[in-house]
């Protein structure tokens, strides 16, 4: 009770959802404001949970003309009802593009460690067998290091330390430059490639190059990358989004602070350390990447779970 006025346990849900983005490192004060006006909604008409048609009449019913204001407020309530969905399945999930947005960021596609598995698997069937190793040592690159794919395009083999283990990505976004450590693994599958490839185009400077020895591009990577999602029988999420091969940057992105909240790690220390790593100026830059994910959020109320029993 606040005030001696009763908390319903949509308002107790709003607040434990709030407390796990906030934890994110999302500050969420104009999502925190609607949806605390949406909750209000559901408690004066007597609902208990929320359904698709309520949170739909709810959005749009606004005196803002914009459709993408209309859009914002229903994708604030989409959040929300995911995570309730999580404990209590009688809540709904508001479907994406009932309402259209005139702009707005494409919602990433996350892939798993068993989807890279399958994709990698997917490019070795490729017709061309030097396209397929490429390609294979690419989405591997990726998927392991975040990288951009316009970083791993511009990898020279000398930006690669097979000694230290270490690759260099010079000139990237702001022209900025960073030291990106790898796995023995990583180091391995690299040096396999250029040792079994990168034979066939001794002059090469590039790591990573086509049939024809010269660099690849992103025009040609994304038909490439279309052909190796169709071999492997991956489609598109229900929420809309396409299988790209930037998905393989968001998805190394969400499953780092899942293992940081697996581990135990302080994860509001370890969030500047991604960014540094992924080549962002400020954690801020990094929290676009983390959305979208049930996996994520999963994470944060596991650790928030085994916090609420520490005694201390």
């Amino acid at each position: 009770m606040a005030g001696g006025v009763p908390v319903s346990d949509l308002a107790e849900g709003l607040e434990e959802y709030l407390a796990l983005r906030r934890s994110l490192g999302y500050k969420l004060e104009r999502a925190g404001q609607v949806l605390a006006d949406f909750v209000a909604h559901l408690d004066e008409t007597g609902r208990t949970h929320i359904s698709t048609e309520v949170a739909l009449s709810w959005a749009i019913d606004t005196t803002s003309p914009e459709s993408s204001w209309r859009a914002q407020r229903l994708g604030f309530v989409r959040g929300f009802a995911r995570y309730l969905h999580t404990v209590d399945p009688r809540h709904q999930v508001p479907p994406v593009g009932l309402v259209p947005r005139r702009r707005g960021r494409l919602v990433p596609y996350l892939f798993s460690a068993a989807d890279v598995e399958v994709l990698m698997d997917a490019a070795s069937r490729l017709r061309s067998p030097f396209q397929a190793q490429t390609m294979r040592t690419l989405i591997g690159l990726l998927a392991v290091t975040g990288l951009r794919v316009g970083e791993a395009i511009r990898l020279n083999r000398t930006d690669i330390d097979f000694e230290t283990g270490i690759i260099t990505v010079r000139d990237s976004k702001g022209n900025k430059s960073r030291h990106v450590p790898i796995s023995p693994s990583t180091r391995d599958a690299l040096h396999n490639y250029l040792t079994d490839w990168g034979c066939y185009f001794p002059d090469a400077k590039a790591a990573l190059t086509t049939t024809t020895g010269t660099r690849l591009r992103p025009s040609n990577l994304g038909t490439l990358f279309a052909e190796v999602v169709s071999l492997a029988g991956i489609g598109a999420k229900p929420q809309g989004a396409l299988p790209r091969l930037r998905g393989l940057r968001h998805s190394f992105a969400v499953s780092a602070l899942v293992a940081f909240y697996d581990s135990g790690a302080d994860v509001a220390a370890m969030r500047p350390v991604l960014s540094a790593y992924m080549g962002h100026v400020s954690p801020a830059s990094t929290y676009w990447y983390l959305s979208a994910s049930p996996e994520l959020l999963a994470a944060a109320a596991r650790r928030a779970t085994t916090n609420l029993g520490d005694p201390q």
